[in-house]
């Protein structure tokens, strides 16, 4: 299905984003849950938890490191990481930083990764032994610069532009990278946002699921929000079982339709 034209894969001479994971906190199917879609055979119902990455075909931004980063990598040839880009701290947007670790021993060197001031305060609480400065024994850990972020940054050919919307009573970063937006646990979207998430061929935006939640879009108000910010295409992540892929496509207006682990877009 990655190469399938329908979802606008397999062009050349473009960015690709590619979909690591598009589950939520506790991903698909949940441990312990004998639901239809937890029970699925549909590989496009099994998810792991949210995060994207662009690349140029020179240089490659991740957007979150997932809990399930390694396995993440491995499933998706994801063999070198140029840039991080946090949207928030909470736990399954951030556990699995200490997999970067790979990447600075292959790239042999510092990894910048970029974030509000918030997201990056907490991140050096979470992780006191990646930024104490002191060597562990017997082990290495993730070499990392942090940058607070609020202005485009150009990494290869691709401009990031972090963009503020809501997520319960946080603001954290949603971001821009050409035409594409990824705007993921989001429960809002402040006035001064929304001229900035116009204009664009492909908008990613999180829909827990059907039932009312304090810090995520359901299903129905992300499609409102897609329709007012009008995207060529758009795609739904961050799904929680509630969701079943084929059942819940079927009802999805032609220009939107739900990601799913490993798809991948030209952008």
């Amino acid at each position: 299905m990655e190469g399938d034209p329908y979802y606008g894969a397999g062009k050349s001479g473009m960015g690709v984003l590619t979909f690591l994971g598009t589950g939520t906190s506790v991903g698909v199917p949940v441990i312990g849950c004998d639901c239809a879609v937890c029970r699925s055979a549909d590989p496009r119902d099994s998810r792991t938890r949210s995060s994207v990455t662009f690349s140029d075909g020179e240089a490659t931004i991740l957007v979150d490191t997932s809990t399930d980063l390694r396995w993440q990598a491995l499933a998706r040839g994801v063999t070198r990481i140029d840039a991080v880009f946090y949207t928030h701290h909470h736990s399954d947007h951030v556990h699995g930083i200490d997999d970067l670790r790979v990447f600075n021993h292959r790239q042999k060197g510092a990894i910048p990764c970029y974030g509000s001031e918030e997201t990056l305060a907490f991140i050096r609480t979470m992780f006191p032994y990646i930024f104490s400065g002191t060597e562990p024994e017997g082990g290495g850990v993730p070499k990392l610069i942090l940058h607070p972020v609020s202005d485009p940054v150009t990494v290869g050919a691709m401009t990031v532009a972090p963009i503020p919307v809501r997520h319960g009573s946080l603001t954290i970063n949603a971001y821009r990278v050409g035409d594409a937006a990824y705007v993921t646990d989001c429960s809002g979207l402040p006035d001064e946002t929304i001229g900035r998430l116009t204009g664009l061929e492909t908008l990613i935006v999180g829909a827990l699921g059907l039932a009312s939640h304090p810090t995520h879009f359901t299903l129905d108000r992300a499609l409102e929000v897609i329709e007012r910010l009008a995207p060529r295409r758009a795609y739904l992540t961050h799904l929680d079982h509630s969701l079943g892929h084929a059942a819940t496509e079927a009802r999805l207006p032609e220009n939107v339709r739900l990601a799913y682990d490993g798809l991948r877009l030209d952008v």
